[in-house]
């Protein structure tokens, strides 16, 4: 395939997921890395991995089997002959300066964060194949395995750089919900963390994030929150508050007019929120390992598009009756 290429179109080449693939190792699976590595070899360069959703979860011919989970359509060119040696220091910079953008506009074009690992592959593995080979220290040629572990690496490093263009009421909360999901913590150590960024204890509970009480500091669930809030009328505004009323109320009815009415209202706020969503979906998928808020964050970006189009159709937030939609 590679060598009756034409340079003028790419090579689309499709790869189903197994079950066993996603739930057990994932991305960086022996299978996946081993497909991705006999691609190269044999002369192409990979430039682009776009996930599909192809199965239905929970099929009953699933269970028990090894049944498609999902599958990737990798884009593939013809790798130039002169292509050069690298370092594996020349590739992590490479990966440092050319990837964030690339997840930037992968954010743009509201990736599911679900998909997010399997789509930044593409323009790390872009970088990674479009060279002759990457050297190890030891001088042995980088294997495919070991740069998709730096790729993912340099995604968390993106996700995690986001924060810091939070307010330090959502910052605080991050690393709270980190370190302890909504469950109690100690009054100290989240003294300690809000002074660290510049605030208090106080200055969190009176954004409507916590509840501190007898020397414990917890992370009011979304349920807990003001159900009267209104984000127009709010003047200690935070991302993390924003974020998880749009969730509860997309939870509660999807794509609907009060949600779109909420997005509509948060304005100015929205794309920090959206932010917010792959950071919190990627501490509970990944860190807490808590599949239940991860879908929630996930399903939230799923829809990001539709929903900001049903509240850039809205002209009036005022009130139910003063609100059109033109749909």
């Amino acid at each position: 395939m590679a060598e009756q290429s034409s340079v003028y179109f790419p090579t689309a080449i499709y790869y189903a997921f197994k079950q066993s693939e996603v739930e057990d190792q994932g991305v960086v699976s022996t299978g996946w890395a081993t497909f991705i590595q006999a691609v190269i070899d044999s002369g192409f360069e990979i430039n682009a991995t776009w996930p599909m959703r192809t199965e239905k979860p929970g099929r009953m011919i699933s269970v028990g089997t090894n049944a498609l989970a999902n599958s990737v359509v990798l884009s593939c060119r013809k790798k130039e002959a002169t292509a050069e040696v690298i370092t594996r220091a020349e590739f992590v910079r490479s990966l440092k300066r050319e990837l964030p953008p690339a997840i930037s506009e992968l954010q743009a074009a509201n990736i599911a964060p679900a998909d997010m690992p399997q789509s930044a592959i593409g323009p790390g593995m872009g970088v990674f194949s479009r060279y002759k080979a990457v050297l190890e220290s030891d001088d042995s040629p980088m294997s495919v395995k070991a740069a998709l572990q730096l790729i993912n690496r340099e995604l968390d490093e993106y996700l995690g750089g986001i924060q810091g263009e939070f307010d330090p009421d959502t910052r605080f909360a991050i690393t709270w919900f980190e370190q302890n999901g909504i469950g109690k913590g100690d009054y100290g150590v989240a003294d300690n963390l809000a002074r660290a960024r510049g605030i208090s204890v106080d200055s969190v509970k009176h954004a409507g994030i916590v509840d501190s009480a007898a020397g414990k500091v917890r992370i009011l669930a979304r349920d807990e929150l003001d159900h009267d809030w209104d984000p127009e009328e709010d003047r200690h505004l935070t991302v993390w508050e924003c974020l998880q009323h749009l969730v509860r109320q997309h939870e509660k009815e999807g794509i609907s007019h009060d949600t779109a009415v909420l997005l509509k209202k948060i304005n100015t706020q929205a794309e920090a929120v959206k932010d917010l969503a792959y950071c919190l979906y990627d501490i509970s998928a990944n860190k807490r390992k808590d599949a239940k808020e991860a879908t929630a964050y996930n399903a939230l970006i799923a829809d990001w598009t539709e929903l900001t189009k049903a509240a850039a159709a809205i002209h009036d937030t005022r009130g139910n009756r003063q609100t059109r939609m033109d749909i």
